[in-house]
This record gives structure tokens, sequence and C-alpha cells, in this order.
């Protein structure tokens, strides 16, 4: 399958330094609390929470962090900022289509934060129903170096839609409900899973020929990454 997580491959190629290292912490704790605001502390009895616990954990995000984010959404630290997940549909250069989760205690300033940076790099907002209907919610595991015949059997048989061998390794897509058990078979293999979520996926995957298109669209997807409340986006290029 290709068109999925362009940037996040972008993402890991780019060098990491500490500031934003501890952006990343704050995105991942924020997510954390979230979800344990909406399912209980639990990682086991909630998979939102364990997704974002082992998302934090695939950053090497300290335990203490981790915990705390947790304590801070089933309210045990008694904080009183509340936070609130949103998601903005928008178009970048050539027409690619924008997904836009973040996660916030000021809506306001996070939507003036977004539409500058869609407005600086030749972007705009959509509205909302534009975008979302060319995307799935799929699992999707990551999988450094190359592949072999046991690796693929056990996720086929744990339930995977799909295998794609890329320049980075293995990149295998799930229903949403199959996630955990893909995750779970590939590790009873001795398989190091580099990351596994819920992620959007474009159905029909948008192919951008021109470099030029390309390198604005990196430049807008930089620029949404690197704004504070913004967890995640997604759009419809084709690897």
């Amino acid at each position: 399958m290709s068109g999925h997580s362009k940037w996040s491959t972008i993402k890991r190629k780019k060098g990491v330094n500490d500031a934003k290292r501890g952006q990343i912490f704050t995105k991942m704790a924020n997510l954390i609390t979230v979800a344990a605001r909406s399912g209980g502390g639990d990682p086991e009895m909630n998979f939102k929470l364990r997704l974002a616990v082992d998302r934090a954990r695939e950053e090497n995000m300290p335990a203490d962090n981790i915990q705390r984010a947790i304590k801070k959404g089933t309210g045990e630290l008694g904080e009183g900022v509340q936070l609130e997940e949103l998601k903005y549909e928008a178009y970048g250069p050539g027409g690619v289509a924008l997904i836009i989760e973040a996660i916030t205690d000021n809506k306001n300033r996070t939507l003036t934060e977004i539409k500058m940076a869609l407005k600086d790099n030749d972007g705009r907002m959509g509205e909302m129903g534009s975008v979302a209907w060319m995307f799935k919610s799929c699992g999707v595991i990551r999988i450094s170096g190359v592949g072999s015949d046991e690796i693929e059997m056990a996720a086929i048989e744990a339930g995977a839609d799909d295998i794609d061998e890329q320049d980075e390794g293995l990149v295998i897509t799930t229903a949403a409900n199959k996630l955990s058990a893909v995750k779970e078979s590939l590790t009873i293999v001795g398989v190091k899973v580099e990351s596994a979520g819920i992620e959007l996926i474009p159905k029909d995957p948008l192919k951008v020929e021109d470099k030029s298109v390309l390198n604005k669209i990196e430049k807008l997807m930089g620029a949404l990454d690197d704004l504070d409340d913004v967890g995640e986006v997604y759009s419809n290029l084709a690897d």
C-alpha cells in the first residue's frame, strides 16, 4: 500500500535536538492525558491509552512523565486545565489533502496558529467533511530492516491486511481492531516493532511529480508539525 504516513518517514529522518525532544514529550503527555481522561488510567483496560503509552516509550519518554500524564488525565493531580482534541481539514500545495489533529487548552490559539502556517506555505483550510472522506482509519505497524516469510506469515495469520516493503523496512497495515493482535504475534516471533498505532490512510493517494511542489508540501508539513498543539498531520500524498 502506498501513500500513507509519508510525513512520519520524513520526521524520522530529521535530527531530534533537545528542544525538539522536549516538544515531542509534551505532545506525548497531552495524548496520554486525553486518553486517560476519556477511558481511565489502566492501559490494559484502555486501548487508546495503551497506544499512547507505547508511542511515548518509543520516543524514550521517562516513566515518571508518563505516569504524571496519566494521573493528570484521571484527575489525581487536581489540575484544572482541560485539554480538548481537535481535527482540522485543509489543503496544501498541489491540492494535497491534509488532516491535522491537535490537542489544546486554547482552541482559538490553535486555530490561529494553524491558519497562519497554512497561509504562509500555500495552504488553506477546508470545510468540515471536505477531506475526511478521502481517508480511512487503519492500524499501522512499522518494522525496521528486511522482512522474512516467518514475519509475513505471523502478520497475515493474525489479521494483517497488507504488507509493504519500503526503504526503511516493512509497513504492515491492519484493521484498527486487529492492531494489538498483529503486534503481539510479531513480538512472539521475535520482531522488534518500531512503532504501532492507529493512523489515517488515504484511500486514493495523490501522486505529485513536481519536486518544487513536493518541497513546498514538506515545508508546510514541517511548519504544522512544529506547532506545539499539533499532534499528527496526515496527507493523501503518495510515497
